[in-house]
């Protein structure tokens, strides 16, 4: 692939996204006023990712979701809605998406190979999605089955805007964590402008900040690449990722995906906040309507994320009832936003079935101390200092964290104690609400946990995993608007920070924040196709691949597999075609043990290796094509009948039968 082509790719992809965000900007406008640009961004692609979802669900093309924005975009311009002026003052927001999309474009220019991690199962769901763009999607590693067993919708949204822009999946793939961070800035500083007049850029700190456990394994001594995965493997048996390795690393996951929309909701509920009692009622049910749809689109984005947010939107929607109780109705907010939010995916609840959450278990086990304040350290601090002035006032509420004290619980202490004194306030800014949010979330997992397939020593390794990430976002957004806050009103500054100088402080953490945290690269880059390495490390394969692509129809088939996180299952990973069975331990994770995976394994098996039974197995699979590859003949013993096979495809040692008629 080119740098023209790649530079076209970029350019589609940019074009797309600015499309969907002008044609629903003007709608914005009433209810949102100056904020309606901003808003825009998100809103946009969450609006065209539900239209899309239905479109799917309906069994008809994509690109139907794009009328309507066609034709907002031309009332819009029919009605001189667009004024080049406005848009002028507004580019500061484009500026600011660009700078968070090319700087994380250009780590995945330099490492954008689908080989690791858990990057083969980010594109077959990415990869079947855009193959055959039905609701439910069909699941690449276990034929006959859908995608119902996992929350998939990142994967639709990005797959929809790349159908949308005629770009590969492939290429896709390091189209999305780009846009993810360009997104996920804009929201940023619009949060940090509804919370402060001055000094808004200071949340955005956040996401290009590691945690402590970075700083102390640097510190050992320990090579670069190393201190960047240690810092995410600091309390024993968890995994404590945080935003700027997760960009760096590069896995397209849910946890990630699901970033700009968190900030988003955050931001909605801050103007929500500040600006419902002088909203028309128009202008609430849009408000209210946006809300329920970054919300209600949680549960398919990241479910994880449900935890944390519903919970805040309820918090609110009281406390606007409480502002607001002297009118006639409660406010729309309390009471339609919840059922809306799950009305408008409710399909995809009706089809769930997935092995999921077993139950909530009490933790036999907390945190080191230490442990936890190498991950959340900064955080506590800085809370800590936020509320020295009551500290002092009262310092006998700490006696309060001497139960936590007594039982062991030396994480829930910490954490309690900016939380008692958060609490002591009793009156609260939504800054306020969004770290005490944060606090609970790193509570929560020192005393239970959600039981699921992990078993010990690794039992709440995804509790902690997933409410970590949710709370580094609300104790990040909330502390450092607190600090910045406490900063500004201690600290005479005449006038805001310049939009030129803000925009060095931004560029000078852009540049800095790779060579800070250290990045490994185990392919080569210059390119944005996640399988252009294929081409020198597996060509056979790759040429194979580039065939079975560009085959129509619904189609399965049958290669090797040999356990998670390798080679194997390469040809659904990249195809997007369904495998009988691909990584199996993730099949049994979202399945449950009753799917009856080792049966699966042994008839794959059975398949090369018992001639007289493979056609019977590939028709109980309902498999068209047998894929004979280097790996295949490594793992099995090949022997295939000599009736009832087909050769399609016979290249460079890799040949693929289809199952004949």
């Amino acid at each position: 692939m080119g740098i023209e082509l790649t530079a076209f790719w970029v350019l589609s992809w940019i074009v797309i996204l600015k499309f969907l965000q002008l044609a629903l900007w003007p709608a914005l406008q009433q209810s949102f006023r100056s904020w309606a640009y901003p808003v825009s961004f998100s809103a946009s692609v969450l609006v065209f990712t539900m239209l899309t979802w239905y479109c799917g669900l309906a069994g008809i093309p994509l690109v139907l979701a794009l009328i309507p924005f066609l034709a907002l975009l031309g009332w819009n311009l029919w009605q001189g809605k667009y004024d080049r002026e406005e848009i002028r003052g507004n580019l500061q927001w484009d500026a600011l998406f660009l700078t968070g999309l090319f700087f994380v474009l250009s780590i995945r220019l330099v490492n954008p190979s689908i080989s690791f991690a858990e990057k083969f199962m980010d594109h077959a769901f990415l990869a079947s999605i855009m193959r055959e763009p039905v609701v439910p999607p069909l699941d690449p590693w276990f034929s006959g089955g859908t995608l119902t067993i996992y929350y998939y919708l990142g994967y639709w949204m990005f797959g929809a805007l790349g159908l949308s822009a005629g770009i590969p999946s492939t290429v896709v793939f390091n189209l999305a964590l780009p846009t993810v961070f360009g997104l996920t800035l804009v929201n940023g500083y619009l949060l940090g402008k509804l919370l402060l007049d001055r000094l808004a850029w200071v949340p955005l700190v956040i996401f290009f900040l590691v945690n402590p456990s970075y700083l102390y394994n640097l510190a050992l001594g320990k090579d670069l690449s190393t201190v960047l995965w240690d810092s995410t493997r600091t309390i024993t048996s968890t995994i404590n990722e945080f935003p700027l390795f997760s960009y760096l690393w590069g896995d397209v996951h849910p946890h990630v995906m699901g970033m700009f929309n968190q900030i988003f909701l955050l931001a909605l509920l801050a103007y929500a906040y500040r600006s419902w009692d002088d909203l028309s009622r128009t202008s609430r049910v849009i408000l209210g309507g946006l809300i329920a749809l970054s919300l209600g689109s949680m549960p398919l984005l990241n479910s994880w994320d449900i935890f944390a947010y519903a919970p805040l939107v309820v918090l609110f929607g009281i406390l606007l009832w409480h502002r607001t109780r002297g009118e006639r109705a409660p406010p729309s907010f309390l009471v339609a936003v919840p059922v809306a939010s799950i009305l408008i995916y409710l399909p995809y609840y009706l089809m769930l079935d997935t092995a999921g959450i077993r139950g909530i278990g009490l933790v036999p086990q907390p945190s080191d101390p230490v442990q936890f304040l190498l991950v959340h350290g900064f955080f506590l601090a800085i809370l800590t200092v936020v509320c020295r002035r009551e500290i002092r006032a009262r310092p006998y509420l700490l006696l309060l964290i001497i139960p936590f004290l007594i039982t062991g619980l030396y994480g829930v202490a910490l954490a309690a104690i900016p939380l008692i004194y958060l609490l002591a306030r009793r009156h609260y800014t939504p800054a306020e609400l969004f770290a005490l949010a944060g606090l609970a979330m790193i509570i929560i997992p020192e005393i239970a946990y959600l039981q699921d397939s992990f078993g010990d020593p690794y039992y709440r390794m995804n509790t902690v995993f997933k409410f970590y990430y949710a709370a580094w976002i609300l104790l990040g957004m909330g502390s450092f608007s607190l600090l910045a806050k406490d900063i500004r009103d201690r600290v005479r500054i005449r006038s805001p920070l310049s939009p030129r100088i803000t925009a060095a402080i931004l560029a000078l953490l852009l540049v800095l924040s790779p060579f800070v945290a250290g990045l490994d690269v185990p392919n080569g880059g210059g390119t944005l196709n996640g399988m252009a390495y294929l081409g020198y490390s597996h060509p056979q394969d790759a040429a194979a691949i580039t065939y079975l692509r560009s085959i129509p129809g619904r189609i399965t088939l049958v290669e090797a597999e040999n356990g998670d996180y390798n080679y194997y299952s390469r040809i659904s990973t990249f195809t997007g075609i369904p495998a009988v069975i691909g990584w199996p331990y993730h099949e049994l994770t979202w399945r449950g043990p009753d799917s009856r995976i080792t049966e699966r394994m042994a008839d794959v098996r059975a398949m090369y290796e018992q001639a007289n039974r493979t056609l019977e197995l590939m028709d109980r699979y309902q498999a068209t094509y047998l894929y004979v590859g280097d790996t295949e003949r490594e793992r099995y013993q090949v022997h295939l009948p000599q009736e009832g096979l087909v050769q399609v495809y016979n290249q460079s040692g890799v040949i693929i039968y289809a199952r004949a008629a």
